[in-house]
């Protein structure tokens, strides 16, 4: 069967239930039956504006995180005397000081990975943390190198900020992050000892791609970035440490600094077809394979739209999410579920209890996607490298405690662990055979596509016994549902 390649919209009559579902699964982390169902009953176009226009949406209830900014600071004179002058006691005690302060800033990452995830799994704004995510694992940057959860955590906020406005303005700001600056050692970055990194990864992996520029590029980008540096908590801009002379970048020729850096970087057309194909891989298809022409031509379509639009996402986000071509039957139901969207999903779409948060974090992690420290500069790699038989065991292990609360080394687990009644998941169902349930759960967990066969094995297991719905016994049709290949997909 061809794919659509069409950004043309869906007609309205074949927005129905199955499509709502792909909408939340792929434009935030999925949602329970009747979420779903509100969505279909919108139509397209309202469903895909509430949930791409959510700055209207209030968040006030939300936790927000109590955050020291000053665990990790800059030492005082008295401790820089201290390290002058190499007296002992004195070098001890700022050694002391410093270990203590360490030990308290891990336990501050710590806790914002879990504030991280609880807010995913709370929040009436989906995409929102969604594209948090996405511009986290974009402008990759570890807390294993940076070493301070205070300016990890305002990077976080930089993102939430900007997520869906104008990528103008992610770029603008993230050559000021002084996370990023102090990842990528911009803070080393002097008219008379120029350092590439920022340069490099900004056209590398930030803007335009590999290719895309030549290294004379990069030596200029990097002169322009001299002086971009942080002082404690704030970027700061040393003009005595800035290369102040004349610069050939892509082709362009000034005094450049670092925004016209950013300038002229966005001005190249392969700037904006970058960015709509990181759009692409993280909201349609993973590409693990060779990228097609059709995809291609999907991804220039998206391209256009986003120069057009100066660079804002939004516009590009409505166009994709309200098209042929995201809802063809080969895009929906075909993405592996990255470790996060497993976890946040699994709590959202069934409604479990969140159990304990440090617990997912972790899981998360085990899976291969730990908050707040992408593996490389390139970020996390997606689709199948998230599939092994490590992570499928724990992927298994994880729905399974969120369901039961049960942990793998335990043995047994009774109602008091339990604390989850799945009946809410069908109490709008007037008839509770076997065959009513599996079919009521089936195209909000599932999808609809599911094989006949699959679904005879779940009638089965509810029919053992007798037959009566209980407690237990949706717990257990969950249990198999969330062990099977279908649900590690979106």
């Amino acid at each position: 069967m061809t794919i659509s390649r069409s950004l043309m919209p869906l007609p309205a009559e074949q927005f129905g239930f199955d499509q709502a579902r792909h909408l939340l699964n792929r434009a935030g982390f999925g949602g329970p039956r009747d979420q779903i169902a509100v969505l279909a009953g919108m139509g397209l176009n309202q469903a895909v504006d509430l949930l791409v226009d959510y700055d209207d949406i209030d968040t006030d209830s939300l936790a927000c995180p109590e955050v020291d900014p000053d665990i990790i600071r800059p030492l005082t004179p008295q401790q820089r005397q201290a390290r002058r002058e190499g007296e002992q006691k004195n070098l001890d005690q700022l050694m002391t000081d410093q270990l203590r302060r360490r030990r308290k800033d891990r336990q501050q990452i710590a806790s914002l990975a879990q504030w991280w995830v609880a807010r995913m799994i709370t929040t009436s704004r989906p995409l929102e943390e969604k594209l948090v995510l996405l511009w986290h694992g974009h402008f990759a940057t570890s807390y294993r190198t940076v070493r301070d959860s205070y300016l990890m955590f305002k990077q976080n906020m930089f993102f939430r900020k900007h997520a869906c406005d104008s990528f103008a303005n992610l770029v603008g700001g993230i050559i000021r992050d002084p996370a990023m600056i102090r990842f990528l050692d911009n803070h080393n970055n002097r008219k008379r000892q120029p350092n590439e990194n920022l340069a490099r990864e900004l056209m590398e992996l930030f803007t335009l791609g590999e290719g895309n520029y030549t290294e004379q590029d990069i030596k200029q980008g990097a002169a322009a970035l001299t002086g971009y540096t942080y002082r404690d908590n704030e970027f700061k801009f040393r003009r005595w440490q800035h290369d102040g002379g004349f610069k050939t970048i892509l082709g362009k020729k000034g005094a450049f600094d670092g925004d016209d850096f950013v300038r002229i970087i966005l001005g190249q057309k392969n700037c904006a077809t970058f960015i709509c194909h990181k759009l692409y891989k993280f909201f349609v298809d993973d590409l693990d394979q060779s990228i097609d022409t059709g995809a291609e031509q999907v991804i220039l379509r998206m391209a256009r739209v986003l120069r057009a639009g100066d660079y804002h996402i939004a516009p590009v986000l409505k166009r994709l999410f309200k098209s042929r071509h995201f809802y063809d039957p080969q895009i929906m139901d075909n993405k592996i579920k990255s470790p996060i969207q497993l976890v946040v999903g699994t709590v959202r779409m069934l409604r479990t209890p969140p159990r304990e948060t440090l617990l997912l974090v972790d899981a998360a992690g085990q899976m291969g996607q730990e908050l707040f420290a992408p593996p490389s500069v390139a970020g996390w790699p997606a689709g199948q490298t998230w599939i092994n038989t490590s992570t499928l065991f724990v992927r298994q292990n994880l729905t399974a405690y969120l369901l039961t609360g049960k942990l793998p080394y335990q043995d047994h687990w009774g109602r008091a662990l339990v604390g989850y009644d799945p009946i809410l998941l069908v109490e709008n169902l007037p008839r509770r055979t076997p065959e009513a349930v599996v079919d009521y759960l089936l195209p909000s967990v599932l999808g609809s596509n599911v094989a006949s066969r699959r679904r005879d094995q779940l009638v089965a297991f509810l029919k053992e016994y007798g037959g009566e719905i209980t407690t237990d016994r949706l717990i257990g049709v969950l249990l198999l549902m969330t062990s099977t290949p279908e649900y590690q997909l979106c």
